[in-house]
């Protein structure tokens, strides 16, 4: 039996974090996302059909100047290409774990990109919505997707290093008519 599942966005997070100056990790996040996917009950609960948005504007490093600069042409160019997004091509379970492959689509590029993750668990909230549990890890090549822009640094090497680490904590909603309600993922009550 497959169930559909909604992602419930104020109780996830997508984060990414990348070297600077090839001697510390900078740290992001996107605000606004929305996303669902499927699970094989029968085998073993393997996410099929995953299918996630993100808005390439809510990107937050806790700095505005940069925050300003990532929304920029040199990285993500926001006017032009306001979303990102990942969608799911197979998935499998490796022992307690599950390898997710899917495509992320990033300014106007969309490569291949494997999510290796884990399920944290099911529950029921306090309005009887059914809930699971996902966190996921995936590494990318931020130059294969168009994002080459960087600075020498005097002493060598460059500013911004370029592989991603992105970093996935997910809450979901079971859908309504497969069992409870679906308040929360439509904007209920956030506990």
């Amino acid at each position: 039996m497959t169930s559909k599942w909604h992602i419930d966005a104020s109780h996830s997070n997508l984060q990414f974090s990348v070297r600077h100056m090839l001697i510390s990790k900078v740290r992001g996040s996107f605000g606004s996302f929305a996303g669902s996917f499927e699970l094989d009950e029968a085998n073993g609960n393997v996410p099929s059909n995953v299918n996630v948005t993100i808005d390439a504007g809510s990107i937050d490093t806790r700095e505005p100047k940069r925050d300003e600069h990532l929304r920029s042409q040199d990285f993500l160019d926001v006017a032009t290409y306001p979303t990102l997004s990942f969608v799911g091509t197979a998935a499998e379970r490796r022992g307690d774990r599950f390898e997710i492959r899917g495509e992320l689509s990033l300014r106007g590029v969309t490569r291949p990109v494997l999510l290796e993750a884990e399920l944290g668990g099911f529950g029921k909230d306090p309005w009887g919505n059914e809930r699971a549990a996902f966190s996921a890890r995936a590494s990318i090549d931020r130059e294969q997707f168009g994002l080459t822009w960087n600075q020498l640094l005097e002493a060598g090497g460059v500013l911004v290093g370029t592989k991603i680490e992105i970093e996935v904590e997910i809450e979901a909603v079971k859908a309504a008519g497969e069992a409870g309600t679906d308040a929360a993922a439509a904007g209920g009550k956030a506990a």
